[in-house]
């Protein structure tokens, strides 16, 4: 099944500008100009960001739309193909946000726009842990870029919430996998955009 919907999801305090959202939201529209894509600026409550999502792509065929996530977007995107039963690529997939994130609760600023600021509430922890799935119900939906250099996550954590996942560990890189350009034709063939 090819794909013609194409959803990415960024990751906490980031946004569309992220280069990774860039290079591929540029990559779908001049190579595969008929694929729908969308990368919207998620809000950061987890919940009203899922229903934002849901909302979005209610209309989407299911059976050939697919959706790219980047840490806290990669268990966004992990939450979206369950529920809708369709691919993912996970880069760098946080795994267990709600833990990670209590830390940052208080004012944060945006990754893209330092003079952006958001307040990351206590209660968005439990949003987060209302958001996690037990297990995978089908994993070969799965494509996962893992680095081992990556500053942020442990990538033996990552690699070990997807089990029977089609997983790509790289031996260096870093968390914003600075060489994601290297990763994409592996990550558009594993999609098959229409």
């Amino acid at each position: 099944m090819t794909t013609s919907h194409l959803l990415y999801l960024h990751g906490f305090r980031s946004s569309p500008q992220s280069a990774k959202a860039r290079q591929l939201g540029a990559w779908v529209q001049q190579q595969h100009p008929g694929v729908v894509w969308w990368c919207p600026q998620l809000p950061p409550s987890p919940r009203a960001a899922m229903q934002m999502v849901h909302e979005g792509v209610a209309a989407w065929p299911h059976a050939s739309m697919a959706v790219v996530g980047s840490s806290l977007g990669g268990f966004y995107a992990t939450h979206v193909a369950e529920t809708c039963g369709c691919k993912a690529v996970l880069l760098n997939p946080a795994v267990n946000p709600a833990r990670d994130l209590a830390k940052y609760i208080g004012e944060q600023t945006a990754w893209h726009a330092p003079d952006e600021r958001f307040y990351f509430e206590p209660g968005f922890v439990d949003e987060l842990r209302v958001l996690e799935v037990p297990g995978l119900q089908h994993p070969e939906n799965y494509f996962a870029v893992i680095a081992k250099g990556d500053e942020v996550l442990d990538w033996r954590e990552m690699t070990g919430r997807y089990p029977g996942a089609h997983i790509k560990l790289l031996e260096g890189g870093d968390h914003a996998l600075s060489d994601f350009q290297q990763h994409m034709a592996q990550i558009v063939d594993f999609l098959a955009l229409d």
